[in-house]
């Protein structure tokens, strides 16, 4: 397979917006650089590119994800692999053996725009590996690696009905007290967006742990409460 990143860095050499750039990196509080790139614009321009190197498979998709990630020099070329990782034709290899490249790239990503980026694959592996991926999650939620507790907690985002509040509740218990913002945000998070199908659960679950929850993830899980109930 020949190489993927030179033509993806070209393309976005020659997008490039110098003057939006330094204001995107203090954002994301980011040491990588920016080009300066709009999410739209990086998408269509990358699409264009993954499309040219088809058909794929699942180590031509991987080798290709490691390459944009691994080597990249801005943060626009580590969006880009994140863009090969969620792009449709794609999604058929978000299984087990994907699960090491992901967990990697949380720990060496360890900011929240990669984190939650890929809670995508993370769920589409827990669809497909519901017993493994529990035990997996569960170990994740008690890691010393913060981004890994909070991808076990954000881990079945939009699930609705598909999601095992039980495994929610146990991601979020060995978290319930800590001090991080990231923990505490993404707790009310999960909750928040699993108001949507289940208000009265959440309403109780936020009750019977006010004592503990912090006022930053109960504010998150009832931010919507007004409209449910």
């Amino acid at each position: 397979m020949s190489s993927i990143l030179p033509i993806i860095r070209k393309t976005l050499q020659a997008l490039a917006d110098p003057e939006r750039a330094p204001a995107m990196k203090k954002y994301m509080k980011s040491e990588m650089d920016f080009y300066g790139i709009s999410t739209p614009l990086r998408r269509k321009s990358c699409t264009r590119i993954f499309k040219e190197f088809e058909p794929w498979n699942f180590d031509k998709w991987q080798a290709a994800v490691l390459e944009l990630w691994r080597e990249a020099e801005f943060r626009e070329e580590r969006y880009s692999a994140l863009d090969l990782i969620d792009w449709k034709p794609c999604l058929k290899f978000h299984t087990w053996e994907a699960l090491p490249m992901v967990e990697e790239m949380i720990v060496n990503g360890s900011w929240w725009d990669y984190c939650d980026a890929l809670t995508g694959p993370l769920a589409n592996i827990l669809r497909a590996e519901p017993k493994r991926m529990r035990l997996l999650m569960l170990e994740w939620s008690t890691d010393d690696h913060m981004w890994k507790r909070r991808s076990s907690i954000l881990c079945q985002l939009r699930f609705k009905d598909e999601l095992n509040f039980t495994l929610l509740q146990q991601c979020i218990e060995p978290n319930i007290d800590s001090k991080e913002f990231f923990l505490r945000k993404a707790i009310g998070w999960a909750l928040r967006d699993y108001a949507w199908t289940h208000p009265q659960i959440v309403k109780g679950y936020v009750e019977a742990n006010t004592g503990r929850l912090s006022g930053l993830s109960k504010r998150e899980a009832l931010k919507n409460m007004h409209k449910l109930l």
